[in-house]
């Protein structure tokens, strides 16, 4: 299920690549360009850190929902495939978050 929707959204935000922004809110932030998807990344960055804070877990859940669309949106505008991060996941899982971060400090 959670990959259907998943499949579903990256279909419409390229859907959305072409329309008209005073049609669609996706298109709105691609006419606007990447400084304005980055700003809303932020903006739900801060709502989200603000929604854990208060312990209010419907809000965690609608906040960090925001912000992961908002990534989505940067993602596909970058022309980035959102399996593409999924498979970065599944490519760390198992591996200790201190050897995976020494491992990408070596390689800088």
């Amino acid at each position: 299920m959670s990959d259907d929707i998943l499949q579903r959204l990256m279909a419409v935000l390229e859907s959305r690549k072409g329309a008209d922004p005073d049609s669609s809110y996706v298109a709105g932030l691609y006419h606007k360009g990447l400084d304005s998807i980055l700003k809303k990344i932020g903006e739900e960055s801060a709502e989200t850190i603000i929604a854990a804070k208060s312990g209010d877990k419907q809000q965690i859940v609608y906040e960090t929902a925001d912000l992961w669309f908002h990534c989505l949106v940067m993602l596909a505008q970058q022309n980035l495939d959102a399996r593409l991060v999924l498979d970065e996941l599944e490519r760390r899982f198992g591996v200790s978050g201190v050897d995976e971060k020494a491992a990408r400090e070596q390689s800088k």
